[in-house]
């Protein structure tokens, strides 16, 4: 019989064996121990406040606040951009916005042929891998397919717009066509696309469980057109909630919140099922958003959106800005991670981290050998120790991001940024103003310098991967509405707003003199606002080089017209990207000279036509519209048509 002394210190020694162990294996020795399996779940714009656990009064999401409680929460997690494809090419390469193939939002820039990501990466330990949501890292017919790029299936959408629709006729497979059953586009089918993408994931790990998996779920909801099924679980969990039965209340809005909860449903059936397989002590996952969120469904009541995605609901302090730009709002994330035995649970970090940093950090979980030009610093101490990682968690000294005309860069707790290029440099003090609202770049000059100096030698010319043809690209782009041309969805999904009035300028008699951008690449074209067409959308660049507000056209009437007036229909789709909000109107005798703004109009998220009307008639033949932002304060501008009412 052993004595109670002597197995005390048997029990100390095998727990210190234990503890230690990762941390005296050599690089060598951890090559040939058995990686653990890999969920990474990402859910599309899911905000940092949209959570229960962060207090949120009206979404409700019971498991994602149980995984934070069963391991660890970030509090300074950050996207490598604001939009939705950059950072996920930088999350797949580890590559900052400074050198990444992937930078802009949306054509389908590809990544290069040879880059490196996270699936081809663990390959090399012969992992199965797979993809299921939206990829957003190159179209169809690209260098920068997932399949190309270490996947043994991904399955989804390739293209972020083919993902606005969760009723498309069809979803890819490794860019080949999979039909859904009852689908036309549009807003209504009978074949919920995110069924089907969470359906073949869990299929995925059945599959795959007897050798190491990466699984990779970067799924579309709450993003995208606001569609749930009634009969979603999720809907449960707000029977009760008077809100919900509230008709004031948008039905978007209330979908919202129950595609949120979705959300957190399927994070509990990845779970469950590795449970089930007795899988759950050797897989690590991850839950995260992707980028800040859209203060969306904003009201004089809830100006920051009725969800406040960027506003703590528990002290009110602000995150200034959102999706689309580089303020906290459009950076700060959620981000959760769960490994029962390895993260202690409970625990909240405040280390500070981006995409980037998510390749190394599985590069050295796995033994696995990372990109030697990779941005990111793993993560792994910080994860589940540093005495079991076997080193001290590394810090980055700065962070770096550019989007379109802006730039940033993240010193600890010090934040500086240019919003515009030939702007000055704003530099802010996190620790003492979150809310980004003190510009202190003069009272600290060597700061602002630093930083600076680091930006200038951190961006490199954009090197994209291509296309051998853009043909099922654009099919894609289109297949929200059911088509690869531009015809409006089917009468059974939902009926398209026209612009209707007896004085309406005919659209043939308005020509477009001059326009400040229009997206080429994605056939949104300055003319289609003039076309008297409500499926075709005329949207400023924002592939390639991102131009933002503000934006103008210029309009000839072809002879003076007493005008009374204008009409604005925003884009008939679903989606809100450019819809106008301040708006000015000018009108003149000369095209190259026009008055000071003779009309201001304040235009709100509605896909029914909005009216700007003169006090009194305007006698002139050019016309400039002036637009100053969007109703989700983003860059762009957009219109499905614009309307000239003359007496």
């Amino acid at each position: 019989m052993i004595s109670r002394p002597l197995f005390l210190l048997l029990t100390t020694l095998i727990t210190l064996q234990d503890s230690v162990s990762l941390a005296t294996q050599t690089e060598s020795d951890r090559s040939n121990v058995d990686p653990p399996n890999i969920v990474f779940i990402m859910s599309d714009e899911l905000a940092y406040f949209e959570l229960s656990h962060m207090g949120n009064p009206y979404i409700r999401t019971p498991n994602i606040d149980r995984m934070a409680a069963e391991g660890i929460r970030f509090t300074q997690a950050l996207a490598a951009a604001p939009v939705c494809a950059p950072l996920r090419g930088a999350l797949m390469t580890g590559k900052h916005m400074g050198h990444a193939s992937v930078r802009a939002n949306g054509g389908g820039t590809p990544l290069r042929a040879d880059e490196v990501t996270i699936a081809s990466m663990l390959k090399q330990k012969n992992f199965a891998t797979g993809g299921f949501g939206k990829w957003g890292a190159g179209g169809r017919d690209s260098t920068g397919v997932p399949e190309k790029h270490g996947f043994d299936v991904f399955f989804g959408y390739y293209d972020q717009v083919h993902a606005h629709s969760f009723f498309p006729p069809y979803l890819i497979r490794n860019s080949e066509e999979v039909k859904l059953e009852g689908n036309i586009g549009g807003r209504q089918g009978k074949t919920y696309s995110h069924y089907a993408i969470m359906d073949e994931a869990l299929e995925f790990i059945k599959t795959n469980q007897q050798k190491p998996f990466f699984c990779y779920l970067p799924i579309t909801p709450p993003h995208g057109m606001y569609d749930i099924p009634a009969d979603d679980p999720a809907w449960k969990l707000y029977e009760n909630d008077a809100w919900i039965k509230d008709p004031k209340i948008s039905q978007d809005t209330k979908n919202y919140a129950a595609m949120v909860s979705m959300v957190d449903h399927n994070l509990q059936q990845v779970l469950d099922l590795l449970k089930e397989l007795e899988l759950e002590q050797n897989t690590i996952v991850f839950f995260t958003g992707d980028n800040g969120g859209q203060d969306r469904f904003r009201s004089q009541q809830h100006p920051r959106g009725f969800f406040g995605p960027n506003v703590n609901p528990v002290n009110n302090v602000e995150f200034r800005g959102g999706k689309g730009n580089l303020y906290e709002g459009g950076l700060r994330i959620p981000f959760i991670v769960r490994w029962p035995g390895k993260i202690t649970t409970g625990q909240t970090s405040d280390l500070l981290f981006n995409h980037d940093d998510i390749l190394p950090a599985l590069a050295e979980l796995t033994g696995t050998q990372a990109p030697k030009d990779v941005d990111g610093l793993s993560i792994l101490p910080e994860l589940i120790g540093q005495q079991q990682a076997g080193r001290e968690q590394e810090q980055h000294r700065f962070l770096y991001w550019e989007f379109g005309s802006q730039t940033a860069v993240r010193m600890k707790n010090w934040k500086a940024i240019q919003s515009k290029k030939n702007r000055p440099w704003e530099l802010y003090d996190l620790e003492q103003d979150l809310s980004e609202a003190h510009d202190v770049a003069q009272q600290h000059p060597e700061i602002i310098n630093q930083m600076k100096e680091f930006a200038q030698q951190s961006h490199e010319p954009v090197m994209e991967g291509t296309y051998t043809t853009k043909v099922r690209h654009e099919r894609d782009r289109q297949a929200k509405f059911g088509t690869s041309k531009r015809l409006p969805p089917s009468k059974k999904a939902g009926k398209m707003n026209r612009i209707k009035h007896p004085n309406l300028i005919a659209p043939e008699n308005i020509k477009i003199l001059k326009f400040s951008s229009e997206n080429r690449p994605n056939d949104k074209m300055a003319s289609y606002a003039f076309d008297g067409k409500s499926n075709t959308i005329w949207h400023t660049q924002f592939s390639n080089e991102l131009k933002s507000h503000p934006h103008e056209l210029i309009l000839d009437l072809g002879k003076p017209m007493s005008i009374v007036g204008f009409r604005y229909l925003a884009r008939q789709d679903g989606g809100w990207n450019g819809t106008f909000a301040n708006t000015e109107f000018s009108i003149s005798d000369t095209p190259d000279s026009f008055p000071s703004s003779q009309l201001n109009a304040t235009f709100k998220k509605t896909n029914l036509v909005q009216s700007a009307d003169l006090k009194t008639p305007v006698l002139g033949r050019f016309i400039k519209i002036k637009i100053l932002s969007e109703v989700n304060q983003g860059p762009w501008a957009s219109a499905a048509e614009l309307g000239v009412i003359a007496q």
